[in-house]
């Protein structure tokens, strides 16, 4: 196997999510080199001239659409490869068409590249998480999925908006499944330190329920609204990868929702769902404990088996 290049990605699929994923890794100044590689191999050319042409506005880099055999020296590989979600479809429903897909894709991967990290962004991405990890023979830690690192920044988006603040002051997360049964993790959310429900009650909001409800309705709602209006969703998910990478590239050790198998935390065993991460060069670098209420906790559990029920029907 090729020694590892610490600052080259490989971006498989070039779909609206991995041409975005592509466009904002360029932007980010991360890396000196980006394969991309697709199924149309015309397509992977065009996209890699058209975001070559925003160099010289960039930091130097080599863009190229490749094979497979160019991920073998890439610290990193996002899959984003995979069918997309078409209106009043689940992601769920996604998942016999793209565990087919991701058998032929891994394997190549893992032919050519055996020490880099998996990044894993197609959909349903907690169950392709695990048929990865399965597919590809790599070690755990470095096999994960975006999770709900997206339906995290629209939590922190929305209730930035529903306080007037900056939303990067809002510590809260989405947990559990990438999907339908997630989990807004309202018992350890807070505004710089200070409980949410009274940061709330200082900006003049009082009915809590109500709100927490209408918010996580919205954040778990969010794609379908712009399926509908737009057909896919993919910047969002695009600065989800650029930032689950600077954490990898950088060593940051940051703590996002990721997700990866799960190994009894929270009664949940063998399936792959978001939890907060410490993130890192090595990929996933332990769990984070977080506080939660006894119905979040039920809520989490029943997520995992919604997922295992999938999984023993797809895979």
């Amino acid at each position: 196997m090729a020694a590892l290049k610490e600052r080259k990605v490989a971006v498989v699929g070039c779909g609206f999510v991995g041409s975005a994923s592509a466009f904002a890794l360029m932007e980010s100044g991360l890396f000196s080199e980006m394969v991309l590689i697709d199924v149309n191999k015309e397509k992977a050319e065009g996209e890699a001239l058209d975001i070559s042409h925003g160099l010289p506005f960039a930091k130097p880099m080599q863009i190229y659409a490749g094979d497979y055999k160019d991920v073998a020296d890439a610290a990193v590989i996002v899959v984003t490869a995979g069918a997309g979600q078409k209106p009043g479809e689940t992601r769920l429903d996604l998942v016999k068409k793209n565990i087919g897909i991701f058998k032929s894709i891994i394997p190549e991967i893992a032919k050519y590249n055996t020490d880099g990290i998996l990044l894993i962004v197609a959909n349903p991405v907690d169950i392709l998480t695990y048929a990865a990890a399965k597919l590809s023979g790599f070690p755990e830690n470095r096999v994960f999925g975006s999770g709900t690192v997206l339906d995290t920044a629209r939590l922190k988006y929305l209730l930035g908006q529903h306080l007037s603040i900056d939303s990067r002051s809002v510590h809260a997360c989405i947990i559990g499944e990438h999907g339908d049964s997630e989990i807004a993790a309202w018992s350890s959310a807070n505004v710089s330190g200070i409980p949410l429900n009274d940061f709330c009650e200082m900006r003049g909001h009082f009915e809590h329920e109500k709100s927490m409800k209408e918010i996580a309705e919205n954040v778990k709602n969010s794609a379908y609204k712009i399926i509908e209006k737009k057909g896919a969703t993919y910047y969002g998910i695009a600065m989800s990868v650029r930032r689950i990478c600077e954490a990898i590239i950088r060593d940051e050790k940051s703590i996002l929702p990721v997700s990866s198998i799960q190994h009894g935390e929270f009664g949940i065993e063998d399936i792959a769902l978001s939890m907060p991460a410490i993130v890192g060069r090595s990929g996933v670098e332990g769990a984070v404990p977080i506080r939660l209420s006894d119905e979040e906790n039920k809520a989490l559990k029943a997520s995992a088996d919604t997922l295992k029920e999938v999984l023993k029907e797809a895979f």
